[in-house]
């Protein structure tokens, strides 16, 4: 029988580790794995409350302010955030500044300080050092604010810690959106959403006081904190924590720490499925026991069911089942999880119709027919109601129908913080025909629901329509990056534009950079063109082959697709090879006479 790690008393995150500290002072609350294996700084769960006091006695007259919390990933960033919750303080999680990046990073920062009126920054020496000392940054914003690094704080002074006596709606945190173009908006979080939702993630997915968890996602982001971090805390069980760098630099760390610690948890976007396939060698595979891992969390993007193929098939000889994998749905604007597929129960795919489903029909593919196979994201989670509406009409699409997706819980946020026509527009949808129920949260993510199972095809501001048929810009960009190893997974966009009164389909494509200067690129643009004409039945009207590092990504691995658009379309892709039916659409042709000592250095450095 099944049994609740956490008391039906508890209603707020303080509440959750003071119980914690109490009941299992001693155990291991989070790891912190340097270099993705070598073991660092550690909490128990008595120690993480002590810090989180020492914090909070430093914050307590600033209670209902807004703090940022700017960490390099690991277990102090855990301390921080609880110690704004024990002091009532509003946590806004956000990426930590990159020196070489400043300039890129550093709008979207001051914007973000500005939207929450945020008076604190708590953080690391290094890095308040990096911003208030660096002379790129002059900021009057920063100057007006209050600068904490948490690392010298005395625990001592948990002891002069009073607990800020708020309630299960007072606000935890929020949550701010990865926008490309637009202005962030901070999704405002409350402990209920918080408590209710971890409660329906330890129900959905199997999590048990006898597990443990491997994450190496970005706190900042909506499943690095609450799946990653808050989840495991939620349940009593270990979490051992990696930087996503180190899992980028060596994929293997990823699987090789879920053996040893024997991680029954552990969740990551398609492309690191991929990346696993595509980079740790069966030599490096040697020795890994995947046998532990009970739910494989596989969300945040478009999952791609050959490389959940792939990896199967890679993985099963070291204890990996089918079973294990775990596609689900989510959003921040619902805490995080809308559905997931159930532990222990074979993930399901479907075979559409291709044609039909561009026409926003869903039917079975027939003989002949163009095929798109399509992974569940699993069933609704617990008392999630789910609406598949028409976007325009704002009416329930027929059971054939792809449409909106519209979600009503109690996991669904407040708002946007201090908007209020963007809260009524997103969080208050109402079907025409019964406006009495409701509001429902409006995710922009286009899907229909067959047989309890919630499938998503799309995104309704990505959607590329062309002479009235609907094409979705993921499957698009698979069909190219399957041509070529030069062709760089997971870093391309599909987008359409407006040229000579109609909408034309445009391609921007990164290459490996150790093939950036041997690129047949003329046979690879034909082989483009050729491919997408047979898969998709479409002609390509531009494709624009880039150097790595132009094809933009959210926090949470979102390609960027309308900020790709828009540097295609002023000329500021790095080019390396183009093609277009009318030569006026693409960037002209750069050269790399300057930058060829560099790329030398890069392919060196790939082949080492």
């Amino acid at each position: 029988m099944f049994q609740l790690s956490v008391s039906p008393k508890l209603t707020t995150l303080i509440d959750l580790l003071r119980y914690r500290a109490d009941r299992q002072p001693d155990q291991l609350a989070y790891q912190f794995l340097e270099d993705g294996k070598t073991e660092a700084a550690c909490y128990t769960y008595q120690q993480l409350d002590q810090q989180a006091r020492a914090i909070a006695a430093c914050l307590q007259q600033a209670k209902g302010e807004r703090a940022l919390l700017l960490y390099p990933q690991g277990v102090e960033v855990v301390a921080a955030f609880c110690g704004c919750l024990y002091a009532g303080v509003i946590a806004i999680p956000v990426p930590p500044p990159d020196a070489g990046r400043m300039k890129r990073a550093l709008p979207r920062l001051l914007e973000i300080v500005k939207d929450a009126d945020a008076s604190l920054v708590l953080s690391t020496q290094r890095i308040i050092d990096l911003l208030k000392n660096n002379q790129d940054v002059v900021s009057p914003q920063f100057e007006q604010m209050t600068w904490f690094n948490t690392e010298q704080v005395d625990l001592h002074l948990a002891e002069q810690w009073q607990d800020p006596q708020v309630d299960q709606q007072a606000l935890a945190y929020l949550q701010y959106t990865s926008g490309s173009t637009s202005v962030p908006k901070g999704v405002m979080l409350s402990h209920k959403n918080l408590m209710h939702h971890s409660a329906y993630l330890q129900r959905a997915c199997g999590y048990t006081p006898d597990g443990a968890t491997v994450t190496w996602m970005p706190y900042f982001h909506d499943y690095g904190l609450v799946e990653g971090l808050i989840q495991p805390l939620y349940t009593g069980v270990p979490c051992y924590v990696m930087s996503p760098l180190a899992f980028v630099k060596r994929p293997q760390r990823w699987l090789e720490a879920i053996s040893k610690y024997r991680a029954t948890h552990s969740q990551a976007p398609n492309f690191a499925y991929d990346q696993c396939v595509r980079r740790v060698k069966p030599a490096k595979r040697e020795g890994l026991d995947l046998s532990c891992w009970k739910a494989a969390g596989n969300a945040a993007e478009p999952i791609n069911p050959r490389v959940m193929g792939e990896f199967l098939d890679a993985y099963a000889p070291h204890g990996f089942r089918w079973t294990t994998f775990a596609p689900a749905y989510g959003l921040a604007e619902a805490t995080l999880l809308v559905s997931s597929k159930r532990v222990g129960t074979e993930p399901v795919i479907l075979s559409l119709n291709a044609t039909a489903l561009e026409q926003g029909v869903v039917a079975p593919v027939q003989e002949d027919a163009l095929q798109r196979d399509i992974v569940s994201c699993g069933q609704l989670v617990c008392e999630t109601e789910v609406v598949i509406a028409n976007p325009d009409t704002l009416t329930r699409c027929a059971h054939d129908e792809v449409g909106e997706i519209w979600v009503a819980d109690s996991g669904v946020a407040g708002g946007y913080w201090q908007r209020v026509d963007a809260t009524a527009e997103t969080f208050g949808a109402r079907l025409k025909d019964t406006p009495q129920v409701g509001p429902y949260l409006r995710t922009g993510d286009l899907g229909f629901i067959r047989a309890g199972e919630l499938y998503i095809t799309g995104r309704i501001k990505d959607l590329i329509i062309i002479r009235g048929a609907n094409h979705y810009p993921q499957d698009i960009e698979w069909t190219v990056q399957q041509l070529h190893p030069a062709l760089r997974q997971n870093y391309g966009a599909a987008f359409s534009i407006i040229d000579e009164g109609e909408e034309k389909l445009v391609v921007v494509q990164e290459v490996e950079r150790q093939h950036q200067l041997t690129l047949a690129a003329d046979d690879i643009l034909t082989d483009i063109r050729q491919a997408i004409a047979e898969a998709h039945e479409l002609q390509v009207s531009a494709i624009a082959l880039v150097k790595s590092g132009n094809v933009l990504k959210t926090s949470s691995g979102k390609i960027q697709r309308r900020a790709c658009r828009d540097h295609f379309l002023v000329g500021t892709l790095e080019v390396i090879a183009d093609w277009s039916e009318n030569p006026q659409l693409t960037a002209r042709m750069r050269s790399f006479k300057n930058d060829v000592e560099t790329l030398e250095n890069q392919v060196q450095m790939a082949s080492s």
